[in-house]
């Protein structure tokens, strides 16, 4: 008989718990959903959550690729999409993306109107967090690749989540403010790869972990 992890499909997660389901949902960029082509380009990653900060990109040479369920990003090109509602955070925080970076230097989530807040690979096994108090590094024991990564913040504490193992934390306080995809303020620091999933909540919790792992472990 399968284990519980190994019987788990896509559908499955689905039917036991959504993003949707937790009231801190903030933004929610689906795998496979709510993206707006224009060929093979995306020009629009509708928000699934009801806060609509659809992320959208108008200039045809800045616009992502699309492929089953991908969205590739391009640094040479400064590919990226951006919401004009921005996203706000000021105390709890869990960020969970499913990507496959391909260099460094790369805003994965930022602030594109508005300089000092971005979530950034810095290096192979660095990411740095920077908010409008400062900036942490946070590393991991393996350089990063095709990961679900997790990052929580607990009452000024941040955490790493690489897979589902937790990787490093440090202190860092002040608001976190997103509003693009792929870039920083301003068109600086963009991400090379593909992701295919982006969830942003304000709130922390064990039980959110565990479900957000679960889901993105499977796309």
């Amino acid at each position: 008989m399968l284990s519980l992890k190994q019987g788990l499909s896509l559908e499955t997660i689905q039917s036991l718990w959504s993003p949707i389901d937790d009231t801190s949902l903030e933004a929610w960029y689906q795998f496979k959903n709510g993206i707006v082509l224009d060929g093979a380009k995306v020009t629009q990653w509708n928000d699934s959550s009801s806060n609509s900060h659809n992320m959208v990109q108008a200039t045809s040479a800045q616009q992502p690729t699309y492929d089953t369920g991908a969205l590739a990003f391009n640094a040479a090109s400064e590919t990226n999409l951006q919401t004009t509602s921005q996203i706000s955070i000021t105390a709890d925080f869990t960020l969970g993306i499913r990507m496959s970076p391909t260099s460094t230097d790369a805003t994965f989530v930022g602030d594109n109107t508005s300089a000092n807040q971005f979530f950034k690979i810095s290096a192979e096994n660095e990411i740095t967090i920077t908010t409008g108090s400062g900036s942490l590094l946070l590393t991991t024991a393996e350089e990063l690749g095709d990961d679900y990564i997790v990052i929580t913040r607990s009452s000024g504490t941040f955490k790493l989540y690489r897979n589902g193992t937790l990787e490093s934390s440090g202190t860092l306080a002040g608001t976190i403010e997103i509003d693009s995809i792929g870039i920083r303020a301003t068109d600086a620091n963009g991400f090379t790869g593909t992701i295919k999933e982006i969830q942003i909540y304000s709130s922390e919790s064990g039980y959110l972990l565990n479900n957000i792992n679960e889901r993105l472990s499977i796309l």
